[in-house]
C-alpha cells in the first residue's frame, strides 16, 4: 500500500461502538491513532447515549449512523455484543454505506465478523479472535491465523491486544514507518508478557481447552449468528 499522507493531513476515522464491545478492541487503536496529527476520531452509534462495554466501562458516541460526513477509515471493534449486531440491519447498512466511500475498511477481533455479515469480506484474507476463525470462513472470508492481515484496502487485526499492532501497521502504511516507530516509542509499547500463553499456538493445551469450555455457549451463539448472516447474504 502506497504511503499517502504526512502528519497533519486531515484523516477521519469512523469507529463503530455498540453495547457489549470489548473496550480494549476500541481504546487500543484509538490511543495509537490519536498520536498522529491530523487524525480525527469519531465514535458512531445509533444515538449519542452512553453505551456500556462488556467490562462495564461506558463510552459516549459523538456521531450517529445517519451522519453523512466523509470517512477515510472505517473501524469495527469486537466483543460479545457483536453477536446481536450481526442481525441489525441499521448497523449493517451503515457499514455498507461507509464502505462505499471509505479508503480503508478495518476491524479488530470479532469486529471482522460484522464486516463479514455486511458482505464486506467475501473473498478477502482476514483475521479475527482465534476462537472465531471458523466464523470468518462461514462468512466468505479467507481466514488467516496472523496478528494483522492486509488485503487490498481491508486491514484486520486478531484478538483484543492485536489492536495496537493493527493501528501501528495502518500508521506505517499511511504515514510511513518513521511515524509508526515514533508513536510506538511514545507509547512505550514494548510487550514483555509474564507468560508465554497469549495464543493457542503457545499456550498449554489444558489452558486452551478450559477456556474453550468456558466460552462454549458464547462460541455456539456466535457461530449460529454467523451462519444466519451468511444465509442472508446468499443470492
Amino acid at each position: 500500500m502506497t504511503q499517502l499522507l504526512k502528519p497533519g493531513d486531515p484523516f477521519r476515522v469512523a469507529m463503530l461502538v455498540y453495547p457489549g464491545i470489548t473496550q480494549l478492541d476500541l481504546t487500543g487503536p484509538y490511543e495509537v491513532f490519536s498520536k498522529v496529527p491530523g487524525v480525527e476520531l469519531r465514535l458512531y452509534w445509533k444515538n449519542l447515549t452512553p453505551i456500556s462495554c462488556g467490562s462495564g466501562i461506558q463510552l459516549i458516541p459523538n456521531c450517529t449512523l445517519t451522519d453523512e460526513s466523509a470517512i477515510d477509515l472505517l473501524f469495527v471493534p469486537g466483543g460479545s455484543g457483536q453477536i446481536a449486531i450481526m442481525a441489525d440491519d441499521e448497523v449493517l447498512d451503515f457499514l455498507r454505506r461507509a464502505a462505499e466511500t471509505a479508503r480503508y475498511i478495518t476491524s479488530v477481533c470479532t469486529g471482522s465478523l460484522l464486516l463479514g455479515a455486511a458482505g464486506l469480506l467475501k473473498g478477502f484474507r482476514a483475521t479475527t479472535f482465534w476462537a472465531a476463525m471458523d466464523n470468518l470462513s462461514a462468512l466468505g472470508a479467507i481466514a488467516v491465523h496472523e496478528r494483522v492481515v492486509c488485503d487490498r484496502n481491508r486491514i484486520t487485526g486478531a484478538g483484543v491486544t492485536a489492536g495496537i499492532d493493527f493501528a501501528l501497521t495502518v500508521i506505517a502504511q499511511l504515514w510511513g514507518e518513521a511515524t509508526a516507530r515514533a508513536v510506538q516509542l511514545g507509547l512505550e509499547y514494548d510487550p514483555q508478557p509474564p507468560f508465554t500463553a497469549g495464543s493457542p499456538r503457545n499456550a498449554l493445551p489444558g489452558d486452551v481447552q478450559r477456556l474453550q469450555d468456558r466460552m462454549r455457549p458464547l462460541l455456539e451463539r456466535r457461530m449460529a449468528a454467523s451462519k444466519a448472516a451468511a444465509a442472508r447474504l446468499a443470492p
